[in-house]
């Protein structure tokens, strides 16, 4: 407020929109108005055009998820030492050098000196307690653990209210000991390990918590532990592009890059795109049935099942087995064949006959084929997934 000739003047300054043209309430994007030499004026249809072409779409990463908040409200709320510990740098003892990198690093906006707001991706990746961000709350990582195999028995819940990048290792550290383990012979010495292999825990949620949509509220990520499995589950369908039956070595799409990019620098995931074929991998070394997908009408659930033989597994799960293992080994060494697939039941020469059958059925539902369709050798034929 300023006063000129004993009269109060009061200064708007509205920032230009980087979103869309600025039309006029309940109009057409033809009643669009633009400055021009010092003067507010209509646009023509082709400055509309272009700045239309010049238009950012609004990212949910870079919304703001808190009001304007000082210095030291910032440095409160969010956890930036261990965002530095992730990337292994040394936290700077100057607050304004930190307050710089969390601008760099998105978490953060400033607002022409007056304050901070926080970005969701700051709150979402670093945040102390995201019960302290109103609509990121829900968005908590809930991990719940049922006495047997289904629901209707006893459970505990255990939730998490951290960021997911500062919350992560916690978090992985937490469930590994809420699952059975088994003895392993390792290095001449018996050790204690988990029944499901570290690198599918991780990057199993660590999926989940990149590709969820966040516009889905009142739902967040969930972990459910079962005596037989762990499901894994996330707000929000495949995107239009993505099939469940290729969700295995193909082209990464996220909802959320930022997110996503973050990850990947805080070596929470692995490279751009391995995540599940590094999950096959793993679960193959283990003897796992394979890794199930279950989409709902605003959900996407991967299941991770305890050890079981080729025996006890279901038709449909060594047929899911067969299929995966023939994508890893098409990317790994062009085909698979009858021995990978018995190594990978941890089944002995005399079942071969078994595994004849498993491939055959297999084939006779479309899920893989042989390599070279012309080849009279069974002994050595490859095969392939059904698309390659």
């Amino acid at each position: 407020m300023e006063e000129y000739e004993l009269t109060s003047l009061l200064f708007v300054h509205i920032k230009e929109s980087a979103v869309k043209p600025v039309h006029l309430s309940k109009k057409t994007i033809e009643d669009s108005y633009i400055r021009s030499g010092g003067t507010t004026r209509k646009a023509s249809r082709q400055e509309i055009g272009g700045l239309m072409l010049n238009s950012k779409t609004p990212v949910f990463e870079e919304l703001h998820a808190s009001k304007l908040k000082n210095q030291v409200q910032v440095m409160t709320l969010l956890d930036y030492a261990g965002i530095y510990k992730l990337l292994g740098k040394p936290v700077p003892s100057n607050a304004d050098e930190i307050m710089y990198w969390l601008i760099q690093e998105k978490m953060i906006v400033d607002v022409d000196g007056q304050g901070f707001y926080i970005t969701n991706f700051g709150a979402l990746a670093a945040a102390q307690s995201l019960n302290e961000f109103d609509s990121l709350s829900r968005k908590s990582i809930r991990v719940i653990k049922y006495e047997g195999k289904n629901k209707s028995g006893g459970s505990k819940e255990y939730p998490g209210n951290k960021g997911y990048a500062i919350g992560f290792e916690p978090l992985i550290s937490f469930i590994k000991s809420l699952l059975p383990g088994s003895e392993v012979i390792k290095h001449a010495l018996r050790e204690e390990t988990s029944v499901y292999p570290e690198i599918a825990l991780r990057e199993l949620i660590a999926n989940a918590l990149i590709h969820q949509d966040f516009s889905i509220r009142g739902s967040g990520p969930m972990i459910e532990i079962f005596e037989d499995r762990i499901e894994i589950s996330n707000p929000g369908r495949l995107l239009p592009s993505k099939k469940i039956d290729r969700l295995i070595r193909t082209t990464p799409e996220s909802r959320n890059e930022i997110l996503a990019q973050a990850f990947r620098r805080y070596n929470i995931c692995e490279e751009r795109g391995s995540g599940f074929e590094k999950t096959v991998i793993a679960i193959e070394l283990y003897g796992l049935p394979p890794l199930k997908f279950e989409e709902t009408e605003n959900s996407f659930k991967v299941i991770l099942s305890a050890p079981r033989s080729f025996a006890e597994m279901s038709e449909q799960e060594r047929i899911d087995a067969c299929y995966q293992h023939a994508i890893i080994q098409y990317y790994g060494s062009g085909g698979m064949n009858n021995a990978s697939l018995r190594q990978r039941f941890g089944m002995h020469d005399k079942q071969a006959s078994q595994i004849s059958r498993l491939i055959k059925e297999a084939i006779s539902v479309g899920k893989i084929k042989p390599k070279d369709p012309d080849s009279d050798s069974k002994k050595f034929t490859l095969y392939v997934p059904y698309w390659a």
